[in-house]
């Protein structure tokens, strides 16, 4: 089959196959066709480096297709049903799981630096990004990474939802917990920053101001709900504007640098909530003083995954895109084949685009 392999962290360019297998189902597993996977910033991380991944790996983690062979163990799915990937399967039996916490599961991301479910040139193996890998046209999976959806939403849309839309969402709904009739400041525009601000415009926000340096961005996150916006430079005087100077009542950070952070630190009010949202390197260090984390009184909250319980969330998500209330065609810049993949992240290191989703026969 096709696939887009990363030999070593830092490679500019992807080597995009056509001789990958793969390792048998097991019990448990679940092998799933692809039909759809996202282009988003964390599989530029892991190619960087920033998010660290045994090598070599295939990328891709934001996916769905249909199931086409089941492990004799497995009850949730059938082959022909359609599914969205959850790139952090919940063993259901940790600390984590059983506390409620779901994306805190670490069990099956821990098992992914060690089991290799790809061979490539013969047999040489290779791993899958969290243990997913769907920059493939088949992967296998645990069956809890395989989350059963309506066969009417399109594969594009429950690609989204499979991460981007599910973690900026999730960020506002699950970890955040905004209130109708607050304020929000939205730091970074990309595809998670604008399911934020979806997030809040369902919520009930009334003031929702949109940051981002990149001004062709600005247009689609009004689209999507924001009131206002602004760059970087200009959020001084956006706050005093909108806020009489007070800030915001939460402030998100859907970049993932300790700089955009401390944006979103300064745009939140006295007392109020600063998630971060974006995923950062281990060395990009945040500089609060031991003062302003007492003094000013905010929360500062992380948000992985969106907070979600993707059984609960991934159908919950679906309804609200069916009842028209999540635009999520909007944030599809291309849709694009697995030969695009090496343009496809030349422009995402651009920031122009939003989500690129590449689309398998």
């Amino acid at each position: 089959m096709r696939a887009a392999l990363l030999h070593a962290a830092g490679d500019d360019r992807l080597d995009i196959r056509d001789d990958v297998t793969l390792t048998p189902v097991g019990p448990s597993d679940v092998r799933v066709k692809i039909k759809a996977t996202g282009v988003c910033h964390s599989d530029l991380s892991v190619m960087s480096g920033v998010l660290p991944m045994p090598l070599p790996v295939i990328p891709g983690h934001e996916g769905a297709g249909e199931v086409l062979e089941t492990g004799d163990q497995v009850t949730s799915v059938r082959p022909g049903d359609h599914v969205i990937v959850n790139w952090t399967p919940a063993c259901e039996t940790c600390a984590s799981c059983v506390g409620g916490q779901p994306y805190l599961c670490t069990t099956y991301l821990v098992q992914s630096f060690s089991l290799a479910r790809f061979r490539f040139g013969g047999d040489t193996p290779a791993y899958g990004m969290t243990g997913c890998g769907t920059w493939a046209e088949e992967i296998v999976v645990p069956w809890q990474g395989a989350i059963k959806v309506d066969p009417d939403v399109p594969y594009e849309v429950a690609a989204l939802i499979g991460c981007g839309v599910t973690t900026g969402v999730g960020a506002v709904v699950n970890t955040a917990k905004v209130r109708p009739g607050t304020s929000v400041a939205v730091i970074g525009c990309g595809g998670v920053g604008l399911a934020v601000i979806q997030g809040a415009r369902i919520s009930g926000a009334t003031r929702i101001l949109a940051v981002d340096p990149l001004t062709s961005k600005h247009e689609l996150a009004m689209k999507v709900g924001a009131t206002d916006v602004c760059t970087p430079d200009r959020l001084p005087e956006a706050l005093a504007a909108l806020t009489g100077g007070q800030g915001f009542d939460y402030g998100f950070e859907a970049v993932g640098r300790s700089a955009s952070i401390m944006s979103a630190w300064q745009a939140t009010r006295r007392g109020g909530d600063v998630i971060v949202v974006g995923a950062g390197a281990m060395d990009d260090l945040v500089p609060l003083s031991a003062f302003s984390l007492l003094f000013e009184g905010k929360n500062l909250l992380s948000s992985l995954y969106g907070g979600s319980d993707v059984r609960r969330d991934f159908p919950f998500l679906v309804n609200l895109w069916k009842a028209g209330r999540l635009d999520l065609e909007s944030m599809i810049s291309s849709r694009i084949g697995i030969t695009d993949l090496n343009e496809a992240v030349a422009a995402l290191r651009g920031g122009e685009v939003l989500r690129q989703v590449v689309l398998f026969d």
